[in-house]
């Protein structure tokens, strides 16, 4: 999606105004219908020059403050202040990769499966069972790790404490977050074949780059989510 009035009219002037003021007369211009990335004039690539990107959130930052507005007409009031709040929106979303990456699969159109305590919770207040996607070369690990939580909870409301149970549910635990901090490589592999499919327009690797990207992020968030556990057994 591109910035559609990068070339219109400004308001105040008349003269060619950029996308979000004019740099005729300097008046902040209405907000335009522009995802994140055109926001910042970026293309929707998953590898960004965060120096480029933070460089330009102070640059539109010291023209959009409402503060500099403070005295503009009504109308520019309210646009500066609107565009202030989409700049931070877009700013954290871009500079986070996790975030950055999720919202680009909102924007093509894809949804995953969150596997959040927060959902988990929404799940149970709604009467279903939460979905929840073991991955494939966790399943045996998450089937012992499992068994051992369960006891853990009982010793707990027993009042009792077994050291090697904790030793191993520690051991666990080291084993989940270096999985953890290995997705972050494996998701920097993901972001380069899709930056390349999309420079290719290359439709099919776009689509399986997506797909690898929900997996990714799924399995991401079910270790989290193990680790939480853990870290609950543990009594940490």
């Amino acid at each position: 999606m591109t910035v559609e009035t990068s070339t219109s009219s400004c308001w105040s002037c008349g003269d060619m105004r950029a996308a979000h003021f004019c740099h005729a007369c300097g008046k902040v211009q209405p907000p335009a219908p522009v995802d994140y990335f055109a926001f910042f004039a970026m293309p929707r690539k998953l590898n960004l020059d965060l120096a480029t990107l933070e460089r330009e959130f102070y640059e539109l930052s010291r023209k959009l403050h409402p503060d500099l507005n403070a005295r503009a007409d009504k109308r520019e009031q309210v646009w500066s202040l609107e565009q202030s709040s989409l700049l931070n929106d877009a700013y954290r979303t871009l500079k986070d990769p996790i975030r950055r990456t999720q919202y680009l699969l909102g924007l093509e159109g894809v949804e995953f499966e969150e596997q959040s305590k927060s959902a988990t919770e929404k799940a149970r207040a709604a009467g279903e069972v939460k979905k929840q996607i073991v991955p494939p070369d966790l399943l045996e690990e998450v089937f012992e790790l499992n068994m051992q939580l369960e006891e853990a909870r009982m010793n707990k409301k027993m009042g009792e404490n077994d050291p090697a149970l904790q030793k191993d549910l520690a051991g666990h635990k080291a084993t989940l977050e270096k999985k953890y901090d290995e997705l972050s490589l494996e998701l920097k592999g993901h972001w380069d074949r899709w930056d390349q499919a999309l420079e290719s327009k290359n439709a099919e690797a776009r689509s399986q780059t997506l797909d690898g990207m929900v997996d990714l992020l799924n399995r991401r968030s079910y270790i989290r989510n193990l680790v939480r556990d853990v870290n609950e057994g543990l009594g940490n």
